[in-house]
């Protein structure tokens, strides 16, 4: 009897030692707020542009995170909502106590619901008829930002949203976007009257860029970009001189970003009259040398995987890139479904040390070089002499890093224009009597250029096509060209640590299974919901047909008693009917909702109750091995 009873005494000791130790080990832990992200992803790491943006803060900001709660918020949100308050957690201890963090659930008609339209927050629609809200507003003193609706579409980008909306109020001033081009982008001026247009309205893509940033146009003749100017987007810079481009080095030089269309052969530059029997090519050859790469303007490139099709059938020199030939991990192409492009040229050679490039854009393998003229005009013949370099050909690209100056020298003479058929060349930026005192040699830090293989893309031919909404004439986007130049100028006009956000990975790991249980469920619901507003719409029908013998109210009495009593019936059946639909919606969110508790309790309690089963047959085992012995 001692020997058992010893043995409890040191089993419960045992016990109480280990209890007394996890309670110590927890509360020493608490002390610390050190997180670990275990994701192979990093799923759960803010990056390290946010982090950077957030130390600059110096005012707190308040984010109010507006989530509609409870069986109002669809089963398919939940998961997301819940990733965003994660992701807000992690801005919160990131910032130090400069984010803070207020939740609110905007209830049907309540002060709560009113906040959030005045913060700028909009309710979403439902199908069942509730409003849903998932939104966010960003406040700092005065300032405001708002992300009207969180849409899980954008999960990738999630992070790089809700940032930028935190340095437009630490800095709410408008950027400037400068725009250099021979081309007639603000439909008017010198460049529309060289090209016939001057009666043409402004690009889709100027006036998009004017409802959000301030738009300066640039010469193409300018030896400087004025100081204010952000980001300067040029399109197809034909026929710059070695001073023009000096311009953009030392607008590089300072910080400013730039993003640059070339062409090989851009289709849509003709002169007054239409068609030019060659098109006309841009590039900035001092420029691109001294950063390591080249821009064949000599060649165009054709992708028979990806070529577009028009009403006469495929043309080899256009270009319909979707899927894979698009970067997802770049904010700028994250979310661009496509990319239409018109015989564009590819980039090639390496960056210089200091400078790193990322593919935006790619070919497929089953690309090679063509002929604009021939794709243009025979494109069955452009089709069957197709030769394949069985190569990918990056034909959008972004350089990051520290740049140096393609003109070590100081900045060219006036009189060193380039001649017909004479590329320049870094050397023939001579150096002038008196170098500008200003001339800088190297970024102070790291800036980031975006270059385009083609420029037609840039016109509305490509960007958008003509629709009519309720008799008024309105542009739809056509492709995802439009989206894709707003990216790049949205993200090189924020802080430039914006620059260094990531595209996040999605965090949802779909259960296959149980989303076949859901649809299953949901598709049982739909199909009773369906026939009961079918009884709806005849009983409406029929109530119909009876007001109209009815009449006014004051000759009710003009029906018979029977007729009466039959709309009577009918209206009381619409009523029924309407009510069993509100029970089969209900239904079917309390099955959804209790197979998600089911699911949680079998992830919470499978893994205890596995291992105390398999302490339970080691305990059970050894007895039996102690009572053989």
């Amino acid at each position: 009897m001692k020997k058992p009873l010893e043995t409890i005494l040191y089993s419960a000791a045992g016990v109480l030692v280990l209890f007394m130790a996890l309670v110590v080990f927890n509360f020493v832990a608490g002390r610390f707020h050190t997180r670990v992200d275990l994701t192979a992803d990093k799923a759960f790491t803010l990056s390290k542009g946010t982090r950077d943006i957030l130390a600059k803060l110096d005012t707190p900001v308040k984010i109010r995170f507006y989530c509609s709660r409870g069986q109002v918020m669809p089963v398919l949100l939940r998961p997301y909502a819940q990733t965003v308050e994660d992701l807000l957690d992690e801005y919160r201890q990131a910032s130090k106590g400069k984010i803070q963090i207020e939740k609110i659930n905007p209830e049907p008609d309540s002060d709560a619901e009113d906040a959030a339209r005045l913060d700028g927050v909009e309710g979403q629609p439902m199908q069942n008829g509730e409003t849903v809200y998932l939104g966010l507003s960003v406040n700092m003193l005065d300032q405001k930002q708002a992300i009207p609706f969180l849409d899980p579409g954008r999960e990738k980008l999630l992070e790089y949203d809700i940032t930028r909306a935190i340095s437009e109020v630490i800095d709410n001033k408008k950027p400037v976007v400068g725009i250099m081009s021979p081309l007639a982008v603000t439909g008017g001026g010198m460049a529309a009257m060289m090209q016939g247009e001057q009666g043409k309205p402004a690009w889709v893509l100027y006036s998009e860029l004017q409802d959000d940033y301030q738009v300066k146009t640039v010469d193409m003749n300018a030896t400087s970009i004025p100081d204010d100017v952000n980001v300067l987007v040029v399109i197809h810079p034909r026929g710059i001189t070695p001073a023009g481009e000096c311009a953009i080095d030392q607008f590089i030089m300072r910080g400013g970003k730039l993003i640059a269309f070339l062409d090989p052969a851009a289709a849509l530059d003709s002169p007054p009259g239409g068609f030019m029997p060659t098109a006309s090519s841009s590039s900035l050859p001092i420029l691109l040398k001294a950063w390591g790469l080249n821009f064949d303007t000599s060649h165009m490139i054709e992708d028979m995987d990806n070529i577009a099709r028009t009403q006469k059938g495929p043309v080899p020199g256009l270009m319909l890139l979707t899927g894979d030939s698009l970067s997802k991990d770049d904010l700028v192409t994250a979310d661009v479904p496509d990319l239409l492009m018109a015989f564009p040229g590819a980039f090639d050679g390496t960056p210089v040390a200091g400078l790193k490039e990322t593919v935006l854009a790619k070919t497929s393998k089953n690309s090679g070089f063509g002929n604009a003229m021939t794709s243009e005009m025979s494109p069955q013949e452009a089709i069957n002499s197709f030769v394949s370099e069985n190569k990918e050909f990056p034909v959008a690209i972004r350089l990051t890093g520290k740049f140096k100056t393609a003109f070590p020298d100081g900045a060219p003479k006036a009189d060193d224009a380039p001649k017909p058929d004479d590329t320049p060349k870094p050397d023939d930026a001579k150096k002038d009597d008196k170098t500008p005192a200003a001339s800088l040699k190297e970024t102070a830090g790291d800036n980031s250029v975006i270059l385009v293989g083609d420029s037609d893309m840039m016109q509305d031919t490509f960007t958008v096509q003509p629709a009519d909404d309720q008799g008024r004439s309105v542009v739809i986007p056509s492709s995802g060209n439009l989206a894709f130049a707003e990216n790049a100028v949205e993200q090189l006009t924020g802080d430039s640590d914006l620059i260094a956000i990531r595209s996040r990975t999605t965090r949802e790991r779909p259960f296959t299974v149980v989303e076949k249980m859901e649809q299953s469920a949901e598709a049982n619901y739909q199909k009773k919901e369906k026939e009961i507003q079918a009884s709806i719409s005849d009983l409406e029908a029929k109530l119909n047909d009876l007001q109209q013998h009815r009449g006014d109210s004051e000759q009710t009495n003009i029906l018979t008693p029977e007729q009466k009593a039959e709309f009577l019936k009918a209206k009381e059946e619409v009523a029924s009917k309407k009510k069993e639909e509100h029970q089969i919606e209900h239904q079917l969110k309390s099955a959804t909702n209790s197979l998600q508790t089911r699911l949680m309790l079998l992830n919470v309690a499978l893994m205890p109750f596995l291992v105390a089963l398999i302490g339970i047959a080691v305990a059970v085992f050894k007895r039996i091995r102690t009572a053989a012995q």
